[in-house]
């Protein structure tokens, strides 16, 4: 469609400046139309590189990981595009299919390779552009990005991912380790209530704001028709597909969500790719980065800042602060708006006036006073560094053996003699609570962020007389004695374990921490998550195919905690906790070995692991840090 067939509208904004937009409909190839807003600098036919944004949050709505500029946090979407209409090129906000304006029916994430496709070879085409589009955006915006790139689009120039762009939506983003991701299912109770139909519709608005979603989640395992988007069925057919597949199969090989399986398509484009300690996507970022890598010729980039998700315009990740380096505004460059700018700048100008950046930039968290600041936040302190690669080249790895006396020593560390194993009892009807964590989406049920592990009235399944997670009987703790000098780490964390198990299927989890000394502003201490990960034993051996255990049996087991950056000072301990759950964050096992969803029974499972060398922590080492970014 032609744009001149709408009229262009004047956008005013403050301080005198302004821009044009125009609302333009997109054909998809079955014939939905998908609605977007086209901005320029000023009407007409002038061509130039335009950048893609699709976004499922509506289109003309500001969303906090848009970032801070000039001033405001969030702006709002006219503002950001008047800067980069400003900078030379044409921008397009696009509702996602079934969202906001555009037609037909939401799917998570399985219609964003087609749609996304079809969206960049009609922007192509149009006289306002000159061939060359380029993608940005967070999150589910970071997602588009990957699916559109799975069908090898011949027009795209760019890509700039954001917390997202699934490598495998089975083992990052929707589930880890087996495991279901319950932000999945607080996302999508939210997006229900903010949908076409139900916004459309009093009585079903009224419905779904009379549903108490912390106490569904005191109901799970869901099943179908007894959920609280029973009365939004699409909602509901989606959330519990994704739940149902436990196993990876062909659902989880799909273009959209599985990008591991079409490197070889992706067109040969610079990227970048951001993500952050606390946000879900970091196997994503670091996965896409290397691999593209490595398969094209054309530059890739990574970010890792000490954020949760999208919120890298602030110093803290829930009651820690990371320290006046911790923004990316002012650190990275001037603003969000000014850095993806500049970016773009450097690899679509056909004169770039900017060098591009160092491949990796990571922000290593510690070093700071570990006293409570103003805000009454932890002071952790932090530095931004470069590396050629990830995890950066420089790194050894060193290995910590678990032993039965709770001590996380080094192989062939002399220790007490006792029993060569620990077991617990796994009660699902009483998980172990998340505390932080990479998390997001998850409210009111969950947030993201760094904590002190000693639960309050503010997370979920906690209750009186809130006891540090530790004093847990089915919470195993080891950690170091005080460290003697100081030890920084970057990269993921592995933890193999020897287990046993009296039930058919059960749960191991791993939760790396920074243990702070006492101080004035925390006697007891300050346990501090850095990572956790999670494995369901049926898949041990493979996603694909799982297998029950054999009560009794030993197994050896690898759990994979998601990446980070830590600078351990002396005199901190570094802890390593291993339990079976880590509720709400994923959902729990019920020990049964019955598929997860519409489970009616929950067994205790007594579960050992076994120490004394046969179980271990891989942390990735570097050199002591000098200096940074």
């Amino acid at each position: 469609m032609p744009v001149t067939e709408r009229e262009w509208e004047h956008v005013r904004l403050p301080g005198g400046r302004s821009c044009w937009r125009l609302v333009v409909d997109v054909p998809a190839r079955d014939g939905t139309i998908l609605v977007a807003d086209l901005y320029a600098e000023a009407p007409g036919p002038a061509a130039g590189p335009v950048i893609l944004e699709r976004t499922p949050y509506g289109r003309r709505d500001a969303r906090q990981s848009d970032g801070a500029f000039g001033g405001d946090l969030p702006p709002r979407p006219e503002i950001v595009a008047e800067r980069f209409v400003r900078g030379g090129y044409r921008l397009v906000r696009q509702d996602c299919r079934g969202r906001g304006d555009s037609g037909g029916t939401f799917s998570k994430y399985l219609n964003e390779a087609a749609d996304g496709y079809d969206t960049v070879e009609w922007i192509a085409a149009q006289d306002w552009c000159d061939g060359r589009v380029a993608t940005m955006g967070v999150s589910y915006s970071a997602h588009a990005q990957a699916a559109l790139a799975s069908f090898s689009p011949p027009h795209l120039a760019a890509m700039f991912l954001d917390s997202g762009g699934f490598a495998s939506a089975y083992e990052a983003g929707t589930r880890m380790g087996g495991a279901f991701e319950l932000k999945q299912v607080t996302w999508a109770f939210h997006r229900a209530r903010n949908s076409t139909k139900v916004l459309a519709d009093p009585v079903l608005r009224s419905t779904l704001a009379g549903e108490d979603l912390k106490a569904w989640f005191t109901r799970m395992p869901w099943r179908r028709g007894a959920t609280p988007l029973r009365f939004v069925p699409e909602y509901e057919h989606y959330l519990l597909e994704q739940w149902e597949h436990g196993a990876f199969d062909e659902y989880w090989r799909q273009p959209g969500i599985y990008a591991r399986g079409y490197y070889d398509d992706f067109p040969d484009v610079p990227s970048l790719h951001i993500s952050s300690w606390y946000d879900p996507y970091i196997r994503t970022a670091t996965e896409n980065f290397l691999e593209l890598s490595r398969k094209k010729r054309s530059p890739a980039y990574l970010v890792l800042g000490p954020w949760t998700h999208g919120a890298r315009s602030f110093a803290y990740a829930g009651d820690v602060d990371f320290g006046q380096h911790a923004p990316l505004d002012g650190n990275l460059d001037e603003d969000y708006v000014s850095m993806r700018l500049r970016w773009f700048d450097a690899h679509l100008a056909a004169t770039p006036a900017t060098e591009p950046p160092p491949a990796v930039r990571f922000f290593l968290m510690g070093g700071g006073s570990g006293r409570k600041n103003a805000d009454g936040r932890l002071d952790h302190g932090g530095r931004w560094y470069t590396a050629k690669t990830w995890p950066p080249e420089n790194t050894d790895h060193r290995v910590f053996e678990l032993h039965a006396d709770g001590s996380l020593a080094a192989p062939g560390h002399p220790h007490p003699d006792g029993p060569s194993y620990l077991e617990y009892d796994f009660d699902p009807h009483d998980p172990v609570p998340s505390m932080g964590g990479q998390i997001t989406s998850g409210e009111p049920v969950m947030a993201g962020g760094a904590f002190h592990q000693h639960p309050d009235e503010r997370f979920f399944g906690a209750s009186p007389p809130y006891l540090p997670l530790e004093s847990r009987p089915d919470v195993l703790v080891f950690q170091t004695p005080p460290l003697e000098e100081d030890l920084a780490i970057a990269g993921p964390i592995t933890v193999h374990l020897a287990v046993s198990s009296s039930a058919a299927d059960t749960d191991f989890t791993v939760k790396l921490v920074d243990v702070h000394p006492p101080t004035e502003d925390y006697p007891q201490g300050f346990a501090m998550n850095l990572t956790d990960g999670i494995l369901r034993c049926r898949y041990r051996d493979s996603f694909s195919a799982p297998e029950p255990l054999a009560p009794g049996e030993t197994y050896d087991i690898v759990v994979e905690a998601p990446d980070t950056a830590n600078l351990f000072l002396a005199g901190h301990r570094i802890r390593l906790d291993v339990s079976s759950s880590n509720f709400p964050r994923f959902d729990v096992n019920t020990n049964t070995g019955r598929p997860e969803v519409g489970d009616r029974r929950k067994v205790v499972a007594t579960n050992r692991v076994h120490t004394g060398g046969r179980s271990w922590l891989t942390l990735p080492c570097l050199p002591s840090p000098a200096g940074g970014a």
